[in-house]
């Protein structure tokens, strides 16, 4: 059977197991035929799931089955007090599966992001002329004998890890929302943030003082700049659903996207207070540079591991 004949002959049993799984949400007394035929339509798109994957291998098919199996699972299994159990579904499946499944669309928002930080940061510390259009040298010379490091106590802990954070959750914002654009504008957020991070760590390098400035950006930016990959990620596949929607209309496309980063710019929130204390915290502290890497780096292992581990998982009990 050709995938469109596929879609056309299930398609009317899926949007039933959708506004069935809706009606059971949003009522708090449920008819019993209702939970009835949700678990008959929820075991029919499983198989139906199983064979797409199998067969064709359509990654906008597969992803709308996936979400609403998933859905649908946690619709008709959701005996447990809504609250707790939306809480537990959102951290265990939800977000590290919108992650997880979106995962090259973020491994290509880290190449825009961390392509021309390197390039701008090689360019900056190999020559003088580049040096030269950064800034003169008496403001370079101040911004890393002073002013870089300075930034981070420039206020009290608690204040700066707050400041820190609105802007994060900001620039994830844009790396997000401005996906829309076909994509454009997340590439423009995520490069434009790429050169002003190698344009540091080039100054820092030309003048000699390299194990400075990893010493001050790693313990933070391992966990802030994988947080702003993954949200240029959704951005990208957001604008992708726009030029690409597959089997869908390009309004479905977006729709379906848009719900699937909601739940990843939720997620991240929590991410960029993990982060912003660290900045906050740790960054400044008085602590052995080795040991504030250490911390940055057990933060981001533990992020990623969670991040696959409940993915995996999800994904295969789907």
């Amino acid at each position: 059977m050709d995938i469109d004949r596929f879609i056309r002959q299930n398609e009317p049993s899926w949007r039933e197991l959708e506004q069935l799984c809706m009606r059971v949400r949003t009522r708090k007394a449920v008819p019993g035929n209702d939970i009835e035929r949700a678990l008959g339509l929820y075991r029919k798109t499983s198989t139906d799931l199983s064979y797409a994957r199998t067969l064709y291998g359509d990654v906008p098919l597969t992803r709308r089955l996936t979400t609403i199996v998933g859905e649908a699972r946690a619709t008709v299994y959701g005996a447990e007090d809504r609250t707790t159990s939306v809480i537990r579904d959102f951290f265990a499946r939800e977000f590290p599966v919108a992650v997880w499944s979106g995962r090259g669309f973020i491994a290509i928002a880290a190449i825009l992001l961390f392509t021309p930080a390197i390039y701008v940061a090689v360019w900056v510390s190999t020559s003088a002329t580049a040096l030269d259009t950064v800034g003169p040298e008496a403001e370079l010379a101040a911004y890393v004998d002073d002013d870089f490091e300075s930034y981070y106590s420039s206020e009290p802990a608690a204040e700066f890890s707050t400041a820190v954070l609105v802007n994060n959750i900001q620039v994830s914002f844009l790396a997000y929302a401005l996906g829309i654009f076909a994509t454009l504008g997340t590439v423009v957020v995520l490069v434009f943030n790429g050169v002003f991070v190698g344009e540091a760590a080039g100054i820092f390098h030309a003048a000699g003082e390299p194990g400075r400035f990893w010493g001050l950006i790693l313990p933070h930016g391992m966990l802030e700049l994988t947080a702003v990959c993954v949200a240029g990620g959704a951005g990208l596949q957001l604008g992708w659903a726009l030029i690409s929607p597959g089997d869908r209309s390009r309004t479905e496309a977006i729709a379906a996207e848009g719900r699937s980063s909601v739940a990843i710019l939720l997620g991240l929130t929590l991410v960029f207070i993990v982060a912003g204390i660290i900045e906050g915290f740790v960054t400044p502290s008085a602590l052995p540079t080795a040991s504030r890497i250490l911390i940055g780096a057990l933060a981001e292992v533990a992020f990623l591991g969670y991040v696959t581990h409940f993915g995996l998982r999800a994904d295969r009990t789907i």
